[in-house]
């Protein structure tokens, strides 16, 4: 969702939760998953390996699809991937 535009929070989140931001463009460009969060949002989201020594962390970017262009609302990063992660 590379045309996606960023709220004023969306903007902030990814360094103060030290998230590279590389790694949110690509996780808006080609996530790993979509997801409805509920009519109107959807969650991309994509496992990636971080620090040192590498940790496996799931990366969430909540966007609401419903705004033209559809807007970033907020990204996060978690290491609880089975939570989240659904098998198709």
């Amino acid at each position: 969702m590379p045309d996606a535009v960023r709220t004023p929070h969306a903007r902030v989140e990814p360094a103060r939760r030290d998230l590279p931001e590389e790694i949110v463009r690509a996780v808006l460009e080609a996530p790993e998953q979509r997801a409805e969060a509920r009519p109107g949002r959807v969650v991309l989201q994509s496992r990636v390996t971080m620090g040192s020594p590498g940790r496996r962390y799931l990366v969430r970017v909540v966007v609401d699809v419903q705004r033209r262009p559809p807007e970033v609302v907020t990204v996060y990063r978690t290491s609880r991937i089975a939570k989240y992660w659904r098998d198709e």
